[in-house]
């Protein structure tokens, strides 16, 4: 099969993660003839050709007008002996690793005059090594262009013509609805296009049969996160984390000056950015098309939100508006009119800032390089199952589950949510978008607002908040919002510092709404944190809890929170004082407690190990053959060695789970050294070796550098880099923040319920149930409780980690994506003649 991909619309970071997943597993994928089941034995193509489309629909209707002279060629493709492995996966890497436009593609010379130029080339076929570093860079290499001419019958012809003469069998396609509609067309319209091109005489009736049917499927590539029936769009986190970098600075100027400042940002159709911008930075007043202010004044209503703000001291005030903001009436709402209210009304200093395109640009975040790369992935698969029947697909991601829906169903729903606006049904387009949109705005009102929603109160509660374990990005938030939470419904926040040690020493205090105003964007943890269980004296624990007469304990930590849990709830049955709600919403770097796909601070470490190894990859290749082992935290949990290595590109990874031994050790140096012999003379790329830091007690970081640097001879150098604490601190990442205040809300939530159950039984006989010491996870594709007790048949306690977690084959994914399981059986003697 011959596959292409082209890009569309508006750019996005990830684009380049996209078009490198395609190809590299395009390449490595086994496509077998399944006529019968002797050909499925011996007979398969090895693999796939992989093409890329310049310009995006235009290339595919512009095509090739000129061919590449084989004297143009820089290198001569690598030739092998035929001993690669059986099942032709090695021999498919080799003769596709390059075809030498992957440096004009990347560094944009390709229309520059000379010996090589992809001019009059928009359909370019691509290998392997073409394809190497790309997801490292912002928007989109292969370019993007929206093309009229490929609106008109006549132009679709001429771009069915073009894959035809190519031999291309399939499309990939990243693009906003627009790109995606298109694709849908074309593949709907193409048998009377190829039957238009047999009629004409352009085809043949061979060609024509051959290329019956086109199979399509497609990615949805937006800042906007526009799109309906994925949680999110590829381009939009890192978007996000642009804004966010933005108000973090502001923050501090705005404080300084006591000023407003009001952010313009994009969303034209979707006010998503504005949305979660707005709860992760810590934002006071919101402007999104889907929901306007309700009252007939929308000036009115800001006004008396921001002025209550001021009132209780706050000096700083953060409004976001987003592009399509309109008011109830949908005549809209501009960054200089909310300025001039500001200024006019409240007297405040005001100021505008348009983060305009800075937004779409520069390198993508951790969750832009993994999103795309396991969609491009599914992307592939999706064309090998697709048959002449079954509908075009998007790839979209439902909480950490890659799915498959309908193309045009998304596309419908998601200009539905724009007919929605339009004729002023709000609630509708509310309903059009991801639950977690909905979820987020009311979760934005209840920590932005001193609004009140309290409880009666019978009901109201002395909630203790407690951090625990190693600190995280996104502990801070969660408190926030518990606080918020409390304070709006009429409960009291007690801080609890320094975990249990700090209970016992009477380190509680009440939380105040603006005593927590600055929390979002704050790492660590303010309420300071250890890793001491309450077993250190369980009954002087449980007399702490009577004496600050607990109603319920929210937790936020790591393993040893559950570990605590789960020593509290047992303790239930010698102390009345633990009869009462309790949650841990996890939280650590680790991403260890069992069941939950992610933990609170994952996304931000893994970003700074992004960052880190992005720097350490760059020294790396400018000294063309040195391979760096980095040495990353996570106990003996594996995840952020074996995510990190997906998200940076390494070529090995060794973490807890799978350890390491000699003999690995000897088939991962001879992967090395024939990575490095085939790499193009002079043009040797630097190379990342991962490794969890207690993988091995033996084959310690230290040990494997220098057996590395000796082995490697002349054909590469060895150093190493280790991250420690590094990947602890740092200011959290937007999706850390946003998911901390959703998922404490809920926590919240969870603990009113299970106190209003108890208040119903007697008062000397109150018992909590064991459903009511439970953790909050993400599993797949929802949020689910799971009871303390029912988590430990899931957990490793003496490894502290979780039995079967999601990311357990990405290692395997990782080392495919860098060649490892096709060039492990290639010795030294197949390659003499180039070294």
């Amino acid at each position: 099969m011959k596959i292409a991909i082209l890009t569309s619309g508006g750019d996005s970071a990830g684009m380049n993660a996209v078009v490198r997943a395609v190809v590299k597993v395009g390449i490595l994928k086994q496509v077998y003839n399944l006529t019968s089941y002797l050909l499925l034995l011996t007979n398969f193509t090895r693999g796939c050709e992989t093409w890329v489309v310049r310009e995006g629909y235009e290339g595919l209707v512009r095509g090739n007008t000129e061919a590449l002279s084989e004297q143009s060629l820089d290198e001569e493709p690598v030739d092998l002996p035929d001993t690669t492995s059986p099942d032709g996966t090695s021999f498919n890497l080799i003769h596709n690793l390059r075809f030498g436009d992957g440096d004009l593609l990347k560094d944009g010379t390709g229309d520059h005059p000379g010996t090589r130029s992809l001019k009059g080339r928009y359909i370019v076929r691509v290998g392997f090594d073409d394809v190497r570093a790309w997801f490292a860079e912002g928007g989109t290499l292969i370019g993007t262009a929206r093309s009229k001419t490929f609106r008109t019958p006549e132009g679709r012809l001429q771009a069915a013509y073009n894959m035809i003469k190519e031999g291309l069998d399939a499309l990939v396609v990243c693009g906003g609805d627009g790109s995606l509609t298109g694709a849908d067309v074309f593949r709907a319209e193409w048998p009377k296009l190829v039957e238009a091109l047999q009629s004409e005489g352009r085809i043949t009736a061979e060609k024509a049969k051959l290329h019956a049917h086109l199979r399509i499927v497609g990615l949805v590539g937006s800042i906007d996160n526009d799109m309906s029936m994925t949680d999110l769009t590829i381009g939009a986190p890192t978007a996000l984390h642009r804004i966010c970098e933005a108000i973090d600075n502001i923050n501090s100027t705005a404080t300084s000056h006591s000023r407003a400042f009001v952010l313009e940002v994009m969303g034209r159709h979707c006010g998503w950015l504005a949305l979660l911008a707005g709860v992760s930075g810590g934002a006071d007043f919101i402007f999104i098309p889907e929901r306007p202010p309700t009252s007939e004044s929308w000036e009115d209503e800001m006004c008396e939100c921001i002025h209550r703000h001021r009132e209780v001291g706050k000096r700083k005030t953060i409004v976001i508006v987003a592009e399509g903001a309109t008011d109830r009436d949908l005549n809209p709402i501009k960054a200089d009119h909310v300025k001039d209210v500001l200024t006019e009304r409240l007297g405040l200093d005001t100021r505008v800032t348009t983060l305009g395109h800075t937004q779409r640009g520069g390198r993508p975040c951790a969750y832009d390089r993994v999103l795309p790369t396991l969609q491009g992935m599914e992307a592939v698969e999706t064309l090998l199952e697709a048959t002449p029947t079954s509908p075009s697909y998007m790839i979209g991601i439902q909480e950490n589950k890659i799915t498959r829906v309908p193309l045009m169903e998304a596309v419908a729903m998601t200009r539905a949510v724009s007919a929605a606006i339009e004729a002023k049904d709000f609630e509708k387009a509310m309903s059009y978008r991801d639950p977690e949109f909905k979820e987020s705005f009311e979760g934005f009102l209840k920590i932005s607002t001193l609004d009140q929603e309290k409880v009666p109160e019978t009901q109201r509660m002395r909630v203790a908040l407690m951090h625990m374990g190693a600190p995280a990005g996104g502990m801070n938030a969660a408190t926030r919002a518990a606080v918020r939470y409390c304070i709006r419904h009429g409960h009291t926040p007690i801080a609890v510092h320094n975990g249990f040690r700090g209970l016992l020493d009477d380190e509680v205090h009440e939380l105040s709404w603006l005593g927590v105003d600055s929390w979002t964007a704050r790492g660590g943890s303010e309420l300071g944190t250890n890793r001491t269980l309450p077993s250190v004296d369980l009954g002087a624990v449980a007399a702490k809890f009577q004496e600050h007469q607990f109603h319920a304990l929210l937790m936020i930590g790591g393993f040893e929170t559950f570990n605590s849990l789960l020593i509290m709830e047992e303790g239930r049955r010698h102390y009345p004082a633990f009869h009462i709600p309790m949650v841990h919403l996890p939280a650590t770097i680790s991403n260890n407690v069992p069941m939950t796909e992610w933990s609170l601070g994952s996304d931000t470490s893994l970003n700074a190990l992004v960052d880190a190894c992005d720097a350490i990859k760059q020294s790396a290749s400018a000294s063309r053959n040195r391979v760096f082992v980095v040495e990353t935290q996570g106990g003996k949990c594996g995840y952020l060695a074996t995510v990190g290595a997906l998200a940076t590109g390494a070529s090995l990874v060794y973490t807890p789970e799978q350890g390491m031994d000699l003999d690995t050790l000897r088939r991962d140096v001879r992967f090395l050294k024939t990575r490095y012999k085939l790499d193009a003379k002079g043009r040797s790329e630097g190379r990342l070796v991962i490794k969890n830091e207690v993988a091995s007690q033996v084959y310690t970081t230290d040990v494997m550098q220098k057996m590395l640097k000796e082995e490697g001879g002349t054909l590469f150098d060895a150093r190493s880099a280790s991250l420690g604490h590094t990947l602890q601190g740092g200011v959290p990442s937007p999706m850390d923040r946003a998911r901390a205040v959703r998922l404490s809300l809920k926590c919240m939530a969870f603990l009113e319920r299970e106190h209003v159950k108890l208040l119903q039984q007697p008062v000397k006989a109150r018992h909590a149930t064991p459903d009511s010491a439970a953790i909050i996870t993400i599993q797949s594709s929802s949020l689910k409780w799971v009871p303390v007790q029912e988590m430990v048949a899931h957990a490793d306690m003496q490894n502290r980690r979780g039995k079967n977690p999601w990311w357990a084959n990405i290692k395997e994914l990782a080392e495919l994506l860098a060649g490892r399981p096709q060039l492990i059986g290639i010795h030294s003697k197949d390659l003499a003649q180039y070294e």
